[in-house]
């Protein structure tokens, strides 16, 4: 168990290989994180050096081959703890193409049951958040890439999660709605007080956390 209690992320050592040819790639070689309740980390680094494998990790999608993950002083790692503990913005949006905005929103709320009146509301409430309340019936299709990102956030922090983790979530956006994003996802989740860890190549973006490390050869430097 964690000895500091307020962490909502805590890694030890963790590592990670990949087979190639004949032989094994080390992508992170020892990694050591906390995070603690409402704190906004980002992560930056050169192409490969294992960022999104490190947040794979930490979103428990993936496994290490040693080191070891704990949510909140808790080791166990499972599908339903994840879709309550955790949320995730990825890079490509990921919505469902044949659902509305709204529908886009309450999936993450279906994956733990019935969705009713008040799962309704805090998707249209959050929808609302982002600047879509106007917006909830278009389909993925009908709303611009920053339309669909802020559909994503919404997703993101339709179960209250305790962590955020968002993987490159500007980089199909262009230069001024990716600042928009980046603001709007740092504000909810100052608000939300959900501790956030961003995965960015965006030195500016990365700055407005309130810590940034950077990967390097599969380790902190």
């Amino acid at each position: 168990m964690s000895d500091a209690p307020n962490n909502v992320l805590s890694a030890r050592a963790l590592t990670k290989t990949f087979l190639s040819g004949d032989g094994r790639i080390e992508v992170l070689r020892g990694v050591d994180l906390d995070v603690v309740a409402g704190e906004s980390v980002s992560v930056r680094g050169e192409s490969g050096s294992g960022k999104s494998t490190l947040l794979n990790l930490l979103a428990g999608l993936d496994a290490p081959d040693s080191g070891t993950l704990e949510w909140e002083g808790s080791r166990e790692i499972t599908t339903e703890r994840r879709a309550t503990f955790l949320g995730i913005v990825f890079q490509s949006f990921y919505l469902i193409p044949e659902v509305d905005a709204l529908q886009n929103v309450l999936m993450a709320r279906r994956i733990l049951g019935k969705v009713g009146k008040p799962e309704r509301e805090r998707a249209r409430q959050l929808l609302d958040r982002v600047g879509l309340g106007a917006r909830a019936t278009h389909l993925p299709a009908q709303l611009s890439g920053g339309e669909r990102q802020r559909v994503a956030v919404a997703r993101a922090l339709m179960n209250s999660p305790r962590l955020l983790l968002a993987d490159e979530p500007t980089g199909n956006l262009d230069e001024h709605t990716g600042d928009s994003v980046i603001e709007l996802l740092l504000n909810l989740c100052a608000e939300t007080k959900t501790a956030l860890v961003l995965v960015t190549h965006n030195a500016a973006h990365a700055k407005r956390t309130a810590r940034q490390l950077f990967l390097h050869e599969g380790r902190f430097a």
